[in-house]
This record gives structure tokens, sequence and C-alpha cells, in this order.
């Protein structure tokens, strides 16, 4: 039995739905309930999120079912009722209020205290290295459980996701230190070894070429034909380093001074191919060999965009607590811009608060049909 039926049975619906029932957490008889200014629910964008059950959503509204005075998150598993029985409430607060109950089965009041742990974990992270039971229990959870909800929220491990930050800043370090050896020590390394064996190999380039702006470094190029138009695909031997609409051998020389730019032939043919096939199929996804570099928050950005499912969006919001720092919305924003690897990086996931697109790189219509292709291949 769903959620909808097995909380039906709770009591008499009069007493459910609030009609002239005595709750605890109701409005005072005669006293105004008063909430702070919150941006109106699109109720369309809402309701399409409730019935494809998007986990983007939950924690931005909850949705109440009239026929069983409950209220749930987006993406509650239940069977999902008539649309004319749901209305969208800001929060649990908002649907307490109107009369409905939290559903026992996707307990949507946690939501909130979930986020907030996971947002928290990572300003930690970002400060400095925990041990997950440490870690774990400064935000108020059991080791076990806290592991799944991290790795649920943005896509790794927390140990995964503080190898990646020191690794950031390593590659950070690299562009303003002369010193390798004195970059390492910055990035918070313990020894050169440590990051020679965990760091290097993702940098791509050796930390003496990135360092010296990407000398002696051979970058592949081919412009190939998609149906969103032509597309530039450049790599390096470790991986890609340029995906773009519109670009040619002459933006990656301004991108890539230090380089030797040389045109990719037969070298680059399958890994251009495979780009071509997830601009033409979105949602296949694909592990491919990446080379490019950011910032360290920019790079936990990019991190938390390919954690997304596909067919699924988040917020600046959300995508700047997965990186670190929650206050860095429009850091976050400018991130997406930044993503050298257009669709292999899905920045095209990324969209506002109010559920609006926001921008893209390459236009708002492919941005569109991105997501489209990867709503209809979850179908």
């Amino acid at each position: 039995m769903g959620c909808w039926g097995m909380q039906a049975a709770a009591g008499p619906r009069k007493a459910r739905l609030g009609f002239g029932s005595k709750r605890r957490d109701a409005p005072e008889p005669g006293r105004r309930y008063t909430r702070p200014m919150t941006p109106p629910i699109d109720t369309n964008a809402a309701w399409e999120a409730f019935a494809r059950r998007d986990r983007a959503f939950d924690g931005r509204f909850v949705v109440a079912v009239s026929t069983t005075g409950i209220y749930c998150k987006p993406s509650c598993p239940a069977r999902r009722p008539a649309r004319a029985h749901v209305t969208f409430h800001a929060d649990g607060a908002a649907a307490r209020a109107a009369g409905f109950r939290a559903c026992l089965r996707c307990t949507p009041d946690a939501v909130g205290r979930d986020r907030a742990a996971v947002a928290e974990a990572v300003a930690i992270l970002a400060r400095a290295g925990e041990p997950l039971e440490r870690l774990a229990a400064e935000v108020g959870y059991a080791p076990h459980h806290f592991h799944r909800l991290f790795k649920r929220a943005t896509g790794v491990t927390p140990a995964a996701y503080a190898r990646g930050l020191r690794a950031g800043r390593a590659a950070e370090a690299l562009t303003e230190e002369s010193s390798v050896t004195q970059a390492i020590y910055e990035a918070g390394y313990a020894a050169p070894s440590r990051f020679y064996a965990a760091a290097a190999p993702r940098l791509g380039m050796s930390p003496s070429a990135w360092s010296g702006g990407g000398a002696g470094v051979t970058i592949r190029w081919t412009v190939v034909v998609t149906s969103l138009g032509p597309l530039l695909v450049a790599a390096t031997d470790k991986g890609l380093c340029r995906v773009s609409f519109g670009e040619d051998a002459a933006a990656l020389a301004i991108r890539f001074p230090r380089a030797e730019i040389v045109e990719g032939g037969e070298a680059l043919a399958s890994l251009a191919a495979e780009v071509v096939a997830q601009v033409e199929d979105p949602a296949r996804g694909g592990d491919l060999p990446l080379d490019a570099r950011g910032t360290a928050f920019q790079e936990a950005v990019w991190a938390a965009l390919k954690a997304i499912p596909a067919g699924e969006t988040r917020t600046y919001a959300e995508l700047a607590a997965a990186a670190g720092n929650p206050r860095a919305v429009r850091a976050a924003g400018s991130a997406c811009g930044a993503n050298p690897l257009a669709v292999v990086v899905p920045c095209h996931r990324a969209q506002r608060t109010d559920g609006r697109l926001g921008g893209y790189a390459y236009g708002l219509e492919r941005k569109r049909v991105l997501l489209r292709r990867e709503g209809e291949g979850r179908e």
C-alpha cells in the first residue's frame, strides 16, 4: 500500500484535513499566520517535478494531497494522485498550517536537515579534512548513515570529496607558485610523495608543465558536425581539455598560448565520436578521459554537475553547497559558465532557484534541447 492509502487510515477525514479540528501546529484562533516572503511556486513546473519524482526539487516545496491529508516531498516513491487533489506549499510548516500531516514514507521534514548537514560537512572539509566518524559526529549523524547521505547528495564519498578539494587546491597553487614543491605543501599535502600518488594523475599534465602554463604539451583538435551545430573537440594525451560549440583552432591558441596545437586526425577520431554520441543522446553519459582544470571551487562545481543523474537538474544554490560554499551562488553560476567541456560536464543541468533555466554559454535553445533529450531518454 502506498503512503497515500497507508496514512488515509490514520483517522477521520475531517480531522486529517483540519476542518474544525484543533492542531498544535495550526494558527491560534484570531491570530494571523505570517510567513517570511518567499518566491511564488510555479505550480506547472512543480507538478511536472512531482510527476517525475525529481529529487532536485526536494526541499524547495512540499506536495499536499487533499484526499489523504498528508504532504510529501516531490520525489516521494508512492503512487501519484490525480492533479485535482494536489496543492503545493513552500515547506512543511505551511502545509501543517493548512491542516496536512507529514508523509511517514518519504519524511519530507527531514530533507532540510539532511541538506543542512551535507552543506555543513562540505564546509568542514573545505577547511580541513576530517575522518568520517568525526565528520558525521559534528553534523549529528551516525557514520554509516551519513556516508550514504553525503554520497547521494554529492555523488562521491566524504573521503573522495576531500581528496578532490586537496587536488584542486594543488592545481590552483601550481598556477601561482614558482616552486612545485612549495605549491604541494601549500595545497595541504604532508609530503611530495603523497601528492604524486594521489593528485598528480588527476591533474593530467605534469605539475611542472601545468605550472608553466602548459608549455610542451600537445593539444589535438577537430571540429565535428552535430545536430546542435559544429563542435570543437580538443584533447591532450591525458584526455579532453576543451569541448565547445562554435570554436576552432584559433580559439584554442588563445586559451593555450604555450601549447602545441595540431589537427587531431585519426588519433582523436574515436574520442570525438564518443563526444558526439553524448550530444545526440546526453542521457547516455560515459566515463571519458578528462584533462581540464579550474580553481578548486570550479572543479568542485564541475564534479557536482557530473554527479547529477541524467534528466534531473540542480539549482546554483545546490551546486554551491555541494562545492563547499553555500553562499557562493553567483560563483557557482560563474563556474558553470567557465565549464570547458560542454555536455561532457553537464552544466546544462543547472538552473535558477525559481525554476527558470538561467544562462548557458552556447544559447538557451541548446540547453532546452539537451534537457528535453535527457528527459526523453528516461521515459
